[in-house]
Order: structure tokens, then sequence, then C-alpha cells
């Protein structure tokens, strides 16, 4: 793995300021102020929203509690995608802070799944980071650790420790130097504008030829409408992290650098601002 310590910390302490404020219908024995919070993009809404829940119950009254959930401009928003996915699909052109909408009431079944305790996350993240590396390294290197090495990553992510995360998860990003690369690259593309859940298939980093993949490459092949608009005029962005990589960078760096937690790359096609 190319250590490039800058950016995988420049990832994982990205933040965004938001401002938690409780849904107009929700019944309160006061005025419910509302709440910020500098979110880690990296987390997810439900392992770091216990102050939000804390702040808005001391005003509800408690027969009117039930499971807490959120939403943005009416888009209920789903606790197992990592915030920073989040933002970047449904407000990444919006002024900050982000402002989402807090409910005790009216969970969105059709939308959302339940998430009664942090074991849910906790077993969601695993099974995506077991996904991920069964595509890397035919599931060697997680079949390989140790159980407390898994709940190292785990207690990582929850407890926002960079070096406690990367001393395991370092494993997870090397490969033999005779490959160049993953087996296969884990990502998952997220389009704006359509109700699909997500794309993903299987694709090498390393193309037949010897030479390395790029972004531009896997888009071409997996959402070629992200890269090549029909009338000529680009209408959309492709963001990681907030950001918009360069169509030219490999692919499998990307996967090294700036992957979730998850060791997913979650890549979002939203329409690009018209002003």
């Amino acid at each position: 793995m190319t250590d490039d310590k800058d950016v995988l910390r420049d990832v994982w302490f990205g933040r965004i300021p938001t401002c938690f404020t409780l849904y107009q219908d929700e019944i309160t024995e006061r005025e419910a102020e509302p709440y910020y919070l500098l979110l880690p993009r990296i987390s997810y809404l439900t392992l770091v929203t216990d102050k939000v829940k804390k702040h808005f119950q001391k005003v509800m009254k408690q027969e009117e509690v039930s499971e807490i959930w959120f939403e943005y401009e009416g888009t209920p928003l789903k606790w197992h995608y990592p915030i920073g996915l989040l933002f970047d699909l449904h407000a990444s052109n919006t002024a900050l802070p982000w402002s989402i909408t807090v409910h005790f009431k009216n969970f969105p079944e059709k939308d959302l799944l339940h998430c009664h305790s942090k074991d849910v996350i906790e077993a969601h993240f695993m099974a995506c980071i077991k996904e991920a590396d069964a595509l890397k390294h035919k599931s060697q290197v997680i079949n390989e650790m140790q159980k407390k090495d898994h709940k190292q990553l785990w207690m990582g992510l929850q407890n926002d420790k960079f070096e406690q995360f990367w001393a395991i998860n370092r494993k997870l990003m090397e490969y033999p130097p005779e490959e160049n690369g993953f087996r296969y690259i884990p990502f998952r593309i997220y389009q704006a504008t359509t109700e699909r859940p997500f794309i993903q298939k299987l694709f090498r980093p390393i193309a037949s030829g010897g030479q390395l993949h790029t972004l531009g490459d896997l888009l071409k092949d997996v959402c070629p409408s992200a890269i090549t608009p029909e009338d000529g005029e680009q209408k959309t962005q492709v963001m990681i992290h907030g950001i918009e990589p360069m169509l030219e960078t490999p692919i499998q760096w990307l996967s090294e650098h700036m992957s979730y937690p998850d060791n997913f790359l979650h890549i979002s096609i939203i329409p690009r601002p018209t002003d």
C-alpha cells in the first residue's frame, strides 16, 4: 500500500457542520432549540446522534417518543449509509450548516431500516468489511484476523480513533507486490436522480495489458452517463468525500486512500449546480 498518511488523515477527520431541528408537528412541552454538531463524514448518524436525541427528548412528552429518525428536505436519511455519503448525495451544493430535521414519530417503514441498537450498525459495518475483503483478497485477510481485530476496527470507528482503526485496517489495504493491486475494487455508485439504491459490479484495478484503470475507466464501464453527456454539456458531478477527484486518478489509489472505513469507495453522481 502506498503510505499516504496525510490523505488518510484528511479523509478520517472530515467534518460537516450540521443543525438539527425538531419537526414542527412533534408535540413538545416547551420550545425545542436547534442543536448543532460537527458530524464526522466517515461515521453513521446513529453512532453520533445520542446528544441530539437527549437534547430533544428533554422537551418531548415521553409518551410521544418512539424511534428517532432524520430527514433532509423530505428525504428520510438512511442510517446505514455513511454520513459523508448522505451529505454528498442529498446536500452537497447547499449552504452550511446542513439542516437536518429530527422525528420521533411516524417512522417511514418503506424508506428506512430499523436500528434498535449499536449492535445493528456494527453488524452492518462488519458485513461490508467482509464483503470488501472477499472482493479484494478472496476473504483471506479478514478470515486470518482474530475476533479482537474485528472489534478494534469497530471500536476505532465508533470512538473516532484514527490510529486504533488504521493499525488493523492497513492490513486490509495491502496486496502481494507481484499483483499491483486488489483482485476487484469494492465500490458502490449512487445517483441522486434515481430511485435505484446503488450500482455495484466486479471491476479490476489493472487492465489486461497491465495499465492501471482510472476512475474514468470505472465510470465509462459502469455508469457512462456520468461522464459522457448526450449534448456535450457536463450535467453531473462525481463526488467522493465531498471532492471531485480527477477522472485520471487510478482506481487502486482511490480504493486505498479514499474508501470509507467499511472499505468501500462510495461514489455519488449528483446534478452539477446551474448557477
